[in-house]
């Protein structure tokens, strides 16, 4: 076999050529850990299809500059000690750029300290409870917080049904569900509406009934409820079989098309609020909406549609920065250019807003993001306004 000798100068540019083709075919590795098996996967399913869809999408236009996102998906099942493995797995062994996750404000507080400590973007998308920022300043989230929210749930309900009194019902042994207690009491406090009485409940629960009794005694115009899904479907049916008939005014947690499976007829009358709302016909959401759909032939929820728009919002910021292939100093400069992103996507206009830790000091990044009031007729929400 006869041999085929090269010039030096035409292997040379064989190589450059090979290696520009390959630069442009690199894979950016992106953490996604959310909660796809246990109670917490009721969010944590449609938080990965928003995820793979934005991908898919991004990809398809021509990716980051040419480089494709690779999403590396873990399951945190919504346990605290399973987020942190995850995060380890993904921030050490995976070496991805950035994390986003987990589901739950639990796993954050939890899992989110690790990012921090190895100087990796952290990226919540569902995590409203107060603190979750203040960890420092490689924390995001795009997940508008329960104090920015409730006021306006609580205030719109009062001015639709004509609220005077209420009762309150929360969580007592989750991250999530006492921060949102703590701010409805707050925002109730502050619109001077008396509460009747306040009941608590523990995560896994089926039974209410004792709880609702006691609250039926004292004749409420409302129930405000801190709850996640798993436990406040059960409370809305059990609650309209004891003839407590009032709204419910729920916090993120009840925010989920979840609550038609759960609750079926007896979920009519639930006031939630958040930027995103299937019935927001904007272009951005339509397009969103009916591309969710298309692909996964079910109805997108908040959770979905925030995980969607993070992944741009990340892409937006991506784009701005030069990967040099040095992992430590790209998750540093992802850090650094994310804060400046301004986006409109299916949740409406977002912007970063500076958050504090608890001695006032600078830390991680909120969401700035007006909130929309919607409430639960005949299998649907409906934006009040």
């Amino acid at each position: 076999m006869a041999s085929t000798f090269l010039p030096r100068s035409l292997v040379a540019a064989l190589a450059v050529a090979g290696f520009a083709t390959a630069a442009q075919a690199a894979d950016i590795k992106i953490g996604v850990a959310e909660a796809l098996s246990g109670g917490a996967a009721q969010y944590g399913a449609a938080i990965r299809n928003g995820f793979q869809l934005a991908a898919d999408e991004i990809n398809a236009a021509g990716g980051i500059n040419g480089d494709k996102i690779v999403l590396v998906v873990e399951d945190e099942q919504g346990k605290k000690e399973e987020a942190i493995n995850v995060f380890k797995k993904l921030v050490f062994q995976d070496k991805v750029l950035m994390v986003f996750g987990p589901t739950l404000s639990n796993s954050a507080q939890a899992a989110h300290p690790i990012a921090q400590a190895s100087k990796t973007v952290a990226f919540g998308t569902s995590n409203t409870a107060d603190g979750i920022t203040s960890i420092g300043d490689y924390v995001f989230r795009n997940s508008v917080t329960e104090a920015d929210v409730l006021p306006a749930t609580i205030k719109t309900a009062v001015a639709k049904s004509g609220v005077k009194k209420v009762a309150v019902l929360y969580g007592n042994d989750d991250v999530f569900t006492k921060s949102g207690y703590d701010n409805f009491k707050k925002a109730l406090d502050d619109l001077k509406i008396p509460v009747t009485t306040t009941e608590t409940f523990a995560k896994g629960d089926v039974e209410f009934k004792a709880q609702l009794t006691k609250i039926k005694a004292t004749n409420p115009d409302a129930i405000v409820l801190s709850a996640l899904i798993a436990e406040g479907g059960p409370i809305m049916v059990q609650a309209r079989q004891l003839g407590l008939n009032v709204p419910i005014i729920g916090g993120n947690g009840m925010n989920s098309t979840k609550i038609f499976d759960l609750a079926k007829d007896k979920s009519d009358g639930l006031y939630v609020g958040s930027p995103w709302s299937s019935s927001n016909a904007t272009a951005e959401n339509t397009k969103f909406i009916k591309a969710y759909n298309d692909k996964y032939k079910a109805a997108p929820d908040q959770f979905a549609a925030q995980a969607y728009d993070a992944l741009y919002i990340a892409t937006q910021a991506l784009k701005t920065v030069k990967l040099s292939g040095n992992l430590a100093k790209d998750r540093t400069a992802v850090r650094d250019a994310l804060p400046a992103v301004k986006w409109t996507g299916a949740t409406g206009a977002f912007a970063f807003r500076r958050a504090t830790d608890k001695a006032g000091k600078p830390a991680g990044y909120d969401a700035q993001q007006a909130p929309i009031v919607s409430v639960t007729k005949a299998g649907q929400f409906v934006i009040e306004k």
